[in-house]
């Protein structure tokens, strides 16, 4: 089929293109997504927004966690919607894909909610408390360092350091948090410190 077109019928065709193109990418041009737009104030008019940091790794990407039921009322917060943080520097709004999952990692079955003790002789692993579990944890470590500390080297020199335990911290936390709990591991005289965001 042989069609005629002429250079103004070349112009309109091509600036009704630009036209619609330019329509779309402001996003007037997608029926459904300004649907969502209208309808995505309403689905989290009833929730509490909460800002946080995505656990994943070391970037510290910023997210927004959504809630139905406020904790500080006694409620039990249901979380209903996870999205990345468009004010944050670090990921402005964006996600790679463990971030965009976070709230199936949330609400996933075997997610791990408290502390789980697993004693000698056994294979199972027994629920805890919080106090139980921190006791526990500060008995061993003080064990451990009045058993093996190192006040002296063979010289007579004193260097203070505990070799018989590793400390692994989380990348997840602000500057402040991974200031003490350098101090904390250095005052203690742990050599063997690494952090999960070099991992």
């Amino acid at each position: 089929m042989n069609m005629e077109l002429s250079r103004r019928s070349f112009l309109k065709v091509a600036g009704a293109g630009v036209a619609g193109t330019t329509l779309g990418s402001m996003g007037f041009g997608d029926a459904e997504a300004a649907v969502a737009a209208h309808v995505r104030p309403f689905k989290l008019a009833t929730t509490t927004e909460t800002r946080n940091t995505c656990t994943y790794c070391s970037v510290a990407c910023g997210i927004l966690i959504y809630s139905k039921g406020d904790v500080r009322k006694g409620e039990t917060a249901v979380i209903t919607h996870i999205e990345g943080d468009a004010d944050h520097p670090t990921n402005r709004g964006t996600l790679c894909p463990k971030g965009a999952a976070l709230k199936d990692f949330v609400h996933a079955p075997t997610r791990l909610k408290y502390p789980m003790i697993r004693k000698a002789g056994t294979d199972k692993f027994e629920r805890a408390s919080w106090d139980q579990a921190l006791d526990r944890i500060a008995r061993l470590m003080k064990d451990d360092r009045d058993a093996n500390f190192i006040a002296k080297n063979e010289k007579g020199v004193p260097v203070n350091r505990w070799t018989t335990v590793g400390f692994l911290a989380a990348s997840a936390t602000s500057n402040e948090t991974a200031y003490a709990t350098y101090k904390v591991v250095r005052s203690a005289g742990i050599v063997a410190f690494d952090n999960q965001a070099r991992v």
